[in-house]
């Protein structure tokens, strides 16, 4: 069933809302990148809770001209107003007022929410309009789309990531360093406008599939996902759009295929399940790489401290540290080195005494304070320096 589903063979209705769907995940990824990268994952929330009171109005304003009042491209249009209206009320709090950034945030998205829950509660008390399932744009709801709501939101999912990639540039320059973005004469004013309006877009066109309290969810945790796997903002915008991608692909498919199961929190929960993967995995940022580079680096300490107390005649006290040498032929169970060990004893000893001496240089002073107890100084000096060092230490058999 599940693989029907995913290959497109379940009916026209799950075909739609599955195309539709990874559609909206790409465009969500690839466009929450930014917003990602600029720290402004909280406007996002308030424009989804601003366009509540755009499909209130709209709905109204249809059903009492004699229209369907449920005409998605209608109601869409209204969210899109009233979201607008909320962006531009929280750029004007935290401009023109003393307020902070979040509190404006917190208060125009209670505020919106709030009018939008009013509105929807007015709706049900008139005699037209099939208000029924107006709600479900709250949480999402694919049951019945039709082949037009399909295209809009696959239109309007390719009209976005058109834009982020006409608009990359200045985009991420302002997300990294807005400073230098302002004097490279990049309006930083319009470029943040963009930016949302950008997710504005993506926000009205998701709220058939992910409603617009999941919307903000499609919008972060793809490019949170990606940041795991690469430091290039290319690569994040490729991978995030690809993560967005495939959740919405398999939870519209696990969607399809238990129609009990709602569409949006399923594509969310897909989403955050490629999260924990990413985040336990990932081989740079991952919590198993960390954790295999953290037991690598403190397995290192334990051997170079093993060396320098063999090389010293110092008794190893810590079992660790016996175990690792012996493991490495370096030492036998009583501590005592073996002939390797005595060679490779000597030779960090030596290493040792050249950090001291560049330590207490002064032009090597800013490379000397690389060392961490395991950096080859072949790494950090050159060649000549190296030699400049021995010669003031002297031979080998000097230094003890």
């Amino acid at each position: 069933m599940l693989r029907d589903a995913l290959t497109f063979q379940l009916g026209y209705n799950a075909t739609l809302v599955t195309v539709a769907a990874v559609l909206l995940g790409i465009a969500a990824g690839v466009t929450g990148t930014f917003l990602f990268l600029r720290k402004r994952a909280l406007v996002s929330d308030a424009i989804a809770h601003a366009t509540l009171p755009g499909i209130g109005l709209a709905f109204i304003a249809l059903a009492l001209s004699g229209h369907d009042g449920r005409h998605l491209p209608g109601l869409l249009a209204g969210s899109a107003v009233t979201a607008m209206s909320g962006l531009f009320a929280v750029q004007w709090l935290s401009s023109r007022t003393r307020l902070s950034e979040d509190a404006a945030i917190g208060a125009v998205l209670s505020a919106y929410f709030s009018l939008g829950i009013v509105l929807l509660t007015v709706i049900q008390t008139m005699s037209t309009g099939r208000q029924a399932g107006l709600e479900s744009f709250l949480l999402g709801s694919t049951a019945g789309m039709l082949l037009s709501d399909a295209i809009l939101i696959a239109l309007g999912g390719l009209l976005v990531v058109a834009l982020v990639f006409l608009f990359r540039r200045p985009m991420s320059l302002v997300s990294f360093d807005p400073g230098f973005a302002s004097t490279s004469g990049v309006r930083l004013d319009r470029i943040d406008l963009t930016m949302m309006g950008l997710v504005l877009g993506v926000t009205v066109v998701g709220l058939k599939v992910v409603g617009l309290i999941l919307i903000v969810a499609l919008l972060i945790i793809p490019p949170v996902t990606a940041r795991f796997w690469t430091d290039r903002v290319e690569l994040v915008v490729i991978l995030a759009g690809a993560f967005g991608g495939v959740a919405a692909w398999l939870g519209a498919g696990l969607s399809a295929s238990a129609p009990d199961l709602p569409t949006g929190p399923l594509i969310v929960l897909v989403s955050f399940c490629l999260f924990a993967v990413s985040m336990a995995l990932a081989p740079r940022r991952g919590l198993l790489s960390s954790f295999v580079r953290h037991r690598r680096f403190q397995a290192g300490v334990h051997m170079r401290q093993g060396l320098l107390a063999l090389a010293q005649g110092q008794p190893i006290y810590e079992p660790l540290t016996i175990r690792l040498l012996k493991a490495r032929g370096l030492a036998r169970a009583d501590g005592m080195p073996t002939r390797e060990g005595t060679i490779r004893a000597a030779r960090a000893f030596r290493d040792e005494k050249r950090w001291e001496v560049a330590r207490a240089t002064p032009e090597l002073e800013l490379a000397a304070a690389r060392y961490d107890g395991l950096t080859q100084i072949e790494d950090v000096l050159t060649v000549d320096q190296i030699a400049e060092i021995d010669r003031r230490i002297g031979p080998p058999e000097a230094v003890q």
